[in-house]
């Protein structure tokens, strides 16, 4: 369930609670504050579940290139063990086997800083996010600390 309707959920048992009289105190609903707090606890951990899966993801595809270039490395090692007995074949297997690692690395390198900045950006997105709840939060906070004031 989205955080930012559990808040609004909350907000709204706030506002439907009895006040008591002469206080900023109100009359909430124990159970139905308690269950929405359980939900909140759920939802977050999705959050973050989702960051550890993208973070896992890009892992997966760096392994997955790095696999490739092991494979690629092996292969150029072994055609060019098959043409040393020929000079002019030998040298051209191994600018071939060196242009098949440097591109081999430069491949790992472009798979491994996009997925960096991937997972970069959908961090950046989820503390966006987190820091826009934790405000909507702190701003009801203060707007029922005003309430309480002002009714005092």
């Amino acid at each position: 369930m989205d955080i930012l309707h559990l808040i609004d959920r909350l907000e709204e048992i706030l506002n439907d609670s009895r006040a008591i009289p002469f206080t900023h105190n109100v009359i909430v609903d124990e159970d139905k504050v308690l269950d929405l707090i359980d939900q909140m606890r759920v939802a977050i951990p999705e959050e973050v579940k989702k960051s550890q899966q993208l973070l896992a993801q890009r892992d997966r595809l760096l392994a997955q290139a790095q696999e490739e270039a092991n494979r690629t490395l092996a292969l150029a090692r072994e055609k060019s063990e098959q043409l040393v007995e020929r000079d002019a074949i030998v040298q051209a297997a191994s600018a071939r086997a060196d242009q098949i690692v440097a591109q081999a690395k430069a491949d790992i390198e472009t798979t491994r800083r996009d997925a960096d900045e991937y997972a970069m950006d959908t961090l950046n997105k989820l503390e966006m996010e987190l820091d826009r709840v934790l405000t909507q939060v702190r701003n009801g906070i203060n707007t029922l600390k005003q309430e309480k004031e002002q009714q005092a």
